[in-house]
């Protein structure tokens, strides 16, 4: 084997830099951060060509003393740590001491600082890990740091940077994170000599927001604050209504510190999910404050990962804080016959109007219809035109007034003016229109039957005649075998038949319409691909058969049937979406549709 040896200084720098300094969006999150760590309230940030060849930031903190900047440029150097023990409890946002050395190991890198109470401030200038000049100036208080030609001395690193448009994305993406988690901060982005973000720090995180992202997610933005055990989560999501097909947009911050962590993403994604269709991701814009003891940072190269003492705890803030956030809101999508190439912006509803539906949700109407009462009856067909051929005579709209619901001492009736393609029912209910989708919310008022079998542990059943014999392998065998006390917490009934058979006499209540054994077989499935037993890991099978068994579009209800359904679909915490997410229930404001109809400008 080849001898041991010390590696040079040189070697060492280049091999700490590529851990530090990934691209150019690496220098600027690391140059910020120190700036904000300075105690500045104005930061100016500058780029050209994706920050490959230039990259400018400026501040007006404190500054550094003119007998510590070359120290600043040390490995391991740093102001904001004394001893082992202070790791525990990290307050800044930079602190390895490794940024400015590794950055001006792979660049041409100059520095202007000054201190408040000195009359003049230094510039060095090193390239390259190697000193070029160090020279006092004048220079207004606070630091300038200018980083050109990243990675000249570094070419197969250099390589493997993006096109310019790219790299300008990254920094862009960085810079935003930054601005929205320092409100009070005033921040200045220039791209090319263009501004590109401009925050006036003061302290509005929802104006940021607005600069930011645009009216649609701004006017979406529902506030979050509360404390929990010492930990306090602040900040903003948007209303399902907006969603992403990634998580970019999924943002939140520790202690101050944009971060990734796994217990804060189910957090978010298990609150939205009775209300995001699937491989959707919501916005949010979250800040958890949490004793820097209960929070380890130091354990991603680039900060971006921590770990939590109590996790649960973490969880726990986050995911009731936002479920509570959603259920209490109308997220009932408004729709606009706007014709255009841009989407409809999504309307504010107003905190003075009451929420529709807000007093049927509250009433005391049985949770439970038998689901033969949904199809027993033939349908009955509505008109399908309001004047008929002959045009002699007008055919009214049949509405059926839910003064059960809503009695007319709380507020106007709910009405049900009719049905259209067989799928939709039309409701008018104050001074909107509501459009409800029949499969959708048979499926939702299905699921959440179920789902509260589940929690408060009963179940009915429903005999199946004949019954169905089902034939399992030895593993299927076993696994049945340890879990089929879940089955019958579900409703199920299923006896031995012999050899390596099963019979199954009776299903959930619920569940009709559909292949039983492809159901059994489907939840024996689940169970396999989730360790721990119980009924709750075969909810989203549940949901699945659901919507298996729900009334179909095309199918005609009846006004009874409909106005069931209706009915107790608005009993339901949240009766908005279905158990996968698609909306039950859409709306039409009376002034919007006055606007098309030319009635009011």
């Amino acid at each position: 084997m080849n001898a041991i040896e010390v590696l040079d200084k040189n070697t060492i720098d280049r091999i700490a830099a590529g851990e530090v300094v990934e691209r150019p969006s690496s220098i600027v999150k690391e140059l910020v951060e120190n700036a904000i760590d300075s105690g500045a309230d104005a930061i100016n940030i500058e780029i050209k060509d994706g920050g490959i060849s230039f990259i400018r930031i400026t501040d007006n903190g404190c500054g550094i003393e003119s007998s510590q900047v070359k120290k600043a440029f040390f490995r391991h150097s740093t102001s904001k740590l004394r001893h082992v023990s202070d790791l525990a409890s990290i307050s800044t946002l930079g602190f390895r001491g490794e940024a400015l050395s590794s950055i001006s190991s792979v660049s041409k890198v100059e520095l202007i600082t000054k201190v408040p109470d000195s009359l003049t401030g230094v510039r060095y200038v090193i390239e390259g890990g190697a000193e070029v000049s160090f020279q006092e100036i004048g220079a207004p208080g606070g630091t300038t740091i200018i980083v050109r030609d990243i990675f000249y001395n570094t070419p197969a690193r250099k390589k493997f940077l993006k096109s310019p448009g790219t790299e300008g994305g990254y920094i862009s993406s960085i810079v935003e994170r930054l601005v929205l988690s320092h409100p009070d901060i005033a921040f200045n982005f220039i791209i090319n000599g263009s501004t590109r973000i401009h925050s006036s720090g003061n302290g509005s995180i929802k104006d940021i927001i607005y600069s930011i992202y645009g009216r649609e997610i701004s006017s979406n933005a529902l506030a979050i604050d509360t404390e929990n055990e010492g930990i306090r989560l602040r900040g903003f999501i948007c209303k399902p209504t907006v969603s992403r097909g990634n998580r970019n947009f999924e943002n939140y911050y520790v202690n101050g510190r944009y971060v990734k962590n796994n217990i804060i993403t189910r957090g978010i994604e298990d609150a939205f999910k009775p209300y995001m269709m699937q491989h959707r991701y919501p916005f949010t814009q979250l800040f958890i404050d949490i004793p820097g003891d209960r929070v380890d940072v130091n354990v991603h190269p680039a900060k971006q990962e921590v770990r939590f003492s109590d996790g649960e705890t973490v969880y726990s803030t986050v995911n009731k804080a936002l479920f509570d956030a959603l259920g209490e809101k109308d997220l009932t999508p408004e729709i606009s016959l706007t014709m255009n190439t841009h989407k409809p912006e999504k309307a504010e509803i107003s905190k003075s109007h009451p929420e529709p539906f807000e007093t049927v949700r509250k009433t005391d109407i049985p949770a439970y219809i038998p689901a033969d009462d949904l199809v027993r009856e033939e349908p009955r067909y509505l008109e399908s035109s309001l004047f008929k051929k002959d045009n002699k005579t007008s055919v009214k709209p049949v509405q059926i007034s839910f003064s059960d619901i809503v009695p007319e001492s709380k507020g106007p009736s709910v009405k049900v003016i009719g049905q259209v393609f067989d799928t939709y029912w039309i409701i008018e209910y104050e001074d909107k229109m509501y459009i409800i989708d029949q499969h959708a919310a048979h499926e939702k008022v299905m699921y959440e039957r179920i789902l509260k079998s589940l929690k408060n542990k009963t179940h009915s059943s429903q005999l199946i005649s004949p019954p169905v014999v089902v034939t399992l392998t030895p593993a299927e065998d076993d696994k049945f075998s340890r879990n089929k006390q879940v089955f019958e917490s579900l409703g199920f009934e299923i006896s031995f038949f012999g050899g390596n058979e099963y019979i199954i006499s009776a299903v959930p209540l619920n569940i009709f319409n559909i292949d039983y054994k492809d159901v059994f077989v489907e939840l024996l499935d689940s169970l396999e691909e989730n360790n721990s037993p119980g009924p709750e890991i075969m909810l989203d099978r549940m949901a699945g058969m659901s919507c298996k068994a729900a009334v179909k579009g095309n199918n005609a209800l009846t006004f009874a049937e409909a106005e069931e359904l209706i009915k107790e679909m608005f009993t339901l915490d949240n009766p908005f979406n279905c158990p996968h997410g698609r909306p039950t229930v859409i709306s039409m404001s009376k002034s919007e549709m006055e606007k098309h109809f030319k009635r009011i400008l």
